[in-house]
């Protein structure tokens, strides 16, 4: 199966797509803006263009495990996710995954801007991975 991850930020929200057939994950681009339409037009051209099977949004939960004020926009969201597009959405953990974007950047010689524009698109990513990673083992 094909999927799309969506890192939801209030400005910045990270796309990546992969599959469970090669587990290969791709960070694919950073949609800047805290317009909410304009957010959701372009969350629709993406999906529209990868056509992915399902969707994965990341759930920002408290490191408590509890759901907080972010868990609960991330829930709503993929719910309307799932009305928009009538596409299958996950919800995954996705604590820490900016500490894991920002590692992997660690040593990369980009500024702190350039990595500001690449960040969100990785921790999609991460999500992602995490999502099939656990996929794999049930």
């Amino acid at each position: 199966m094909k999927y799309l991850a969506i890192d939801l930020g209030d400005k910045r929200t990270g796309i990546a797509v992969g599959d469970d057939d090669t587990s290969v994950v791709s960070p694919l681009t950073v949609i800047e803006t805290s317009d909410v339409a304009e957010r959701w037009r372009r969350v629709r051209t993406v999906v529209e263009e990868h056509a992915p099977d399902a969707l994965v949004v990341g759930l920002p939960l408290n490191m408590d495990g509890s759901d907080g004020p972010r868990a609960k926009s991330a829930r709503a969201f993929a719910n309307e996710l799932h009305d928009l597009t009538g596409l299958p959405v996950h919800l995954t953990d996705e604590r820490l995954t900016t500490f894991a974007a920002d590692h992997q950047m660690a040593r990369t010689g980009l500024t702190h801007a350039q990595k500001k524009q690449h960040r969100d698109a990785l921790a999609a990513g991460q999500i992602l991975q995490d999502f099939l990673h656990s996929r794999a083992q049930q």
